[in-house]
């Protein structure tokens, strides 16, 4: 495993990352999406702000170099960018509703090092301490062996053809116990 290190993302981060999430879907998506797909996810993928102004997106580094990226929300929103349309920033209820994994991405250097795991803990911590029991994300196919790896299971298969062609998603749901 690398020697990572996390932090809450900056608004000075934001051109950073989105250059880190663009190679992400490009290469990382590559073995199970064709062309047209990855084109059409950049519709639906991305940076949300949101989760910066809300102090729940995290940045992974090692000696300096950004590995990954990825947060969780108290907001009703499940995925999407800044772009992507019919976000919505209402809060959720932690006695009856999941906090959401948001925007997760790794660096391609930084595959299989651990980044998405440490990123999964901490969203993990932070919504337990604000009594969410439950979290849910929606899964792009590569990130879905990560996931359930980490105790997600899925709920729904789907496709998101917003951007154009249909890429398919998978929605999936933990249990994260009582606080």
């Amino acid at each position: 495993m690398a020697d990572l290190t996390s932090r809450l993302a900056v608004p000075a981060d934001v051109l950073a990352l989105t250059k880190l999430m663009e190679a992400a879907i490009a290469e990382l998506q590559r073995p199970f999406l064709d062309d047209a797909q990855i084109a059409s996810s950049r519709a639906i993928m991305g940076i949300d702000t949101q989760l910066i102004d809300d102090k729940t997106y995290f940045v992974v580094e090692s000696d300096g170099a950004l590995a990954g990226c990825g947060g969780w929300s108290r907001r009703a929103t499940l995925y999407g960018g800044n772009q992507t349309p019919g976000r919505d920033s209402q809060l959720l209820d932690p006695a009856a509703e999941p906090a959401r994994v948001r925007a997760m991405y790794t660096n391609p250097s930084f595959t299989r090092r651990g980044v998405g795991r440490l990123i999964l803990s901490l969203c993990e911590a932070a919504a337990k301490t604000e009594g969410f029991t439950r979290l849910e994300l929606m899964s792009t196919l590569s990130g879905e062996p990560l996931y359930t790896a980490y105790g997600f299971r899925p709920l729904e298969r789907l496709e998101d053809d917003r951007g154009g062609v249909p890429v398919p998603l998978v929605r999936m749901e933990k249990h994260i116990g009582d606080f």
